[in-house]
């Protein structure tokens, strides 16, 4: 077993991906950034960059710690230089259970032989996706939140072979990112997934009945119940599609009560799927701002 984290490769640069790449680059890792698409990684790498800037500017970040972390961090468009040198490879590609697999056993088969795994999953099965890299006793669920920058939780899931040791050095990892490290026993979606996603289910139903406008459910929740954002703030930030698909995976494993409302799966087909679309339950401009009210 590893003994001490120094480089990790993050695999997938979307909005998680860079979150996590940048937190690592942060925490002094030296980091390697990979997606095949080279205007999402390019994308991504300027993202970084911006946050960084902008916590500096606002006296979140300072200077060294910022270029610190411009320097630790590289971009790269191809699998096995991306994981030759891998201490701790984290996954970051979208939700789907085979796609995740693949991507394992390709990283696996380019890492080193004493690397670690990690998954950024929401919700599916670590014990399934372990196998994928030959090394199950060092694989492990690392749920960081959106934005990755600025959320301070990563709930550190134990899959049925997860060793002890690959538990301490993540939640190691976890800490030198600047996060607070919940540990859970592998269980379908986890602790906050499976309660946030009743939630929205449940303000997505009390929409379609009427029962409120999509401002005054999510102003209601974070002012009554002390939210930080609405459930309909939170869907289009996290993406429609990812929180039916959720829903979806929650349904098959835990049953009818996690049945994706109608009125979410009509926005889904829509193609209404958030922030990343411009159109959600609310609509944005090419920035991110919300215009409009439902």
């Amino acid at each position: 077993m590893i003994e001490e984290i120094r480089t990790i490769t993050v695999l997938g640069a979307g909005a998680m991906g860079r979150g996590i790449a940048q937190v690592a680059a942060m925490g002094g890792y030296r980091t390697r950034l990979f997606d095949v698409a080279a205007p999402v990684l390019e994308k991504a790498g300027r993202v970084v960059h911006k946050n960084l800037d902008k916590g500096v500017q606002l006296g979140k970040v300072d200077e060294p710690t910022a270029k610190l972390a411009k320097a630790n961090l590289v971009l790269d468009t191809e699998l096995e230089a991306a994981v030759a040198d891998a201490d701790l490879v984290i996954e970051a590609v979208p939700e789907s259970l085979e796609l995740k697999i693949e991507t394992f056993r390709l990283a696996a088969e380019n890492a080193p032989q004493d690397a670690l795994f990690a998954t950024n999953t929401s919700g599916l099965s670590i014990t399934e996706m372990a196998p994928a890299t030959g090394k199950p006793e060092r694989f492990a669920g690392m749920h960081f939140f959106n934005p990755v920058h600025i959320m301070k939780l990563v709930e550190l899931v134990k899959g049925l072979e997860t060793s002890d040791e690959t538990v301490e050095l993540l939640k190691d990892v976890a800490e030198r990112m600047g996060k607070q490290v919940v540990v859970v026993n592998e269980s379908p979606g986890f602790v906050t997934s499976r309660i946030n996603a009743l939630i929205g289910n449940e303000a997505f139903r009390m929409l379609q009945e009427g029962v409120a406008s999509a401002v005054d459910i999510d102003t209601a929740l974070k002012l009554g119940l002390n939210h930080p954002m609405g459930p309909f703030e939170m869907v289009d930030l996290v993406g429609l599609d990812v929180r039916l698909s959720i829903l979806q995976y929650l349904q098959q494993t835990l049953g009818e009560l996690y049945r994706p409302n109608n009125l979410l799966v009509q926005y889904v087909r829509a193609g209404r799927l958030g922030r990343k679309t411009k159109r959600g339950v609310y609509d944005y401009d090419d920035d991110g701002n919300r215009i409009g009210q439902r």
